[in-house]
């Protein structure tokens, strides 16, 4: 391995790259990981360097207090490489100020903009060959914080780690998704941690999805936690629904995430003139919807999938299936987002930032 140095950032390189042992043609969401990771430690009430070093395990505690009190958080980004081999990444500066944003709300320290942007970018220079060409193809981006302080009195730690790592990956295909309406769990509920990128948000939803898994659904639409009459999102992403020609999606809330695929797809219909609203949509509406005929799509939006879409609900043991649109607004979006995000199409939103 050698070291080299930024103004501020240590580089250790690994010794051998793993990049020839990976079959870039078949790549499991989120299970290979490239050559190196990015780490910086708060303690003593400060940052300490950060250090872009060879991707590999490392030690806790077992008091560590992410294991016990959950303090952990994180962030998806995705970084894309045109055709003049120049890495892009689609609004980073919004997951920047949603990671601290999630700190504030889970009492952790704010990550310094050196650290998460400069360290990012270092990263993502040194690993640039796993970032592959052609449309679908992209590199997953996952910072993440934990409490490493150890002791297992409940308050919130005083040391912290934080890191970024690296996943390839293709375009994601979930299938045909056919989701539940939650009657009785909830995501999140108000004065809650539901705005927040916190783990515990998501281990929270395994046990009802796991239900809903059993019966035949790939996702739950969460609805609101006082009245369960709010639909709010699906599975683990912001959800839009189509009545008729006008799209509708809830607003953000304590409750909902402020996904940036979300508030992207929002601008990009106003641009394309389709009627985007945005409103609390309620459980009778869509149901009376989908039984008159004007539901004609339900779609999740998110960083992993971009957009997935829904072929049916089921509420209160009965099913509903979407009609097949051929003028599909999910479509449409999809590809004109991802041509932004791949550099086969003008950015005229300003959206990505050139690494």
């Amino acid at each position: 391995m050698s070291a080299t140095q930024t103004n501020k950032i240590e580089i250790i390189k690994t010794a051998t790259s793993k990049i020839n042992e990976v079959d870039f043609d078949n790549l499991s969401f989120g299970a290979v990981f490239t050559d190196h990771l990015l780490e910086c430690d708060y303690t003593n009430g400060e940052w300490q360097k950060p250090i872009i070093k060879p991707y590999a395990p490392f030690l806790l505690d077992p008091s560590a207090k992410v294991f016990h009190y959950g303090q952990a958080i994180f962030e998806g980004m995705k970084a894309y490489k045109d055709d003049q081999d120049a890495i892009w990444l689609f609004r980073p500066d919004e997951n920047f100020k949603r990671f601290n944003n999630s700190a504030i709300r889970m009492a952790m320290p704010e990550v310094p903009e050196y650290v998460f942007m400069e360290g990012l970018n270092q990263l993502l220079q040194l690993d640039k060959e796993w970032v592959k060409k052609g449309k679908g193809n992209s590199l997953y981006i996952r910072p993440f914080m934990i409490a490493t302080g150890t002791g297992v009195i409940a308050n919130p730690s005083d040391d912290y780690k934080f890191m970024i790592i690296l996943s390839p990956a293709k375009s994601y295909y979930s299938g045909e998704v056919k989701v539940i309406i939650a009657e009785h769990y909830s995501r999140a509920a108000n004065g809650g941690i539901g705005a927040a990128k916190a783990a515990g948000n998501y281990a929270a939803q395994f046990y009802p999805t796991n239900l809903a898994n059993k019966d035949g659904f790939q996702q739950i639409i969460w609805t609101d936690d006082a009245t369960h009459t709010k639909l709010e999102e699906a599975g683990t992403m912001n959800v839009f629904f189509r009545i008729n020609d006008t799209l509708y999606t809830a607003p953000t809330s304590e409750r909902i995430l402020d996904g940036v695929t979300r508030k992207s797809l929002i601008a990009m219909a106003e641009k394309e003139n389709i009627d985007m609203v945005v409103r609390p949509v309620i459980v009778s509406e869509l149901v009376e919807a989908a039984k008159n005929g004007s539901l004609k799509e339900i779609f999740g939006a998110g960083t992993a999938a971009v957009i997935s879409p829904i072929a049916g609900f089921s509420y209160q043991d009965v099913y509903y299936e979407l009609p097949k649109t051929e003028n599909s607004f999910a479509m449409l979006l999809k590809d004109k987002l991802t041509n932004i995000q791949q550099k086969l199409a003008e950015d005229t939103f300003g959206w990505t930032v050139k690494v």
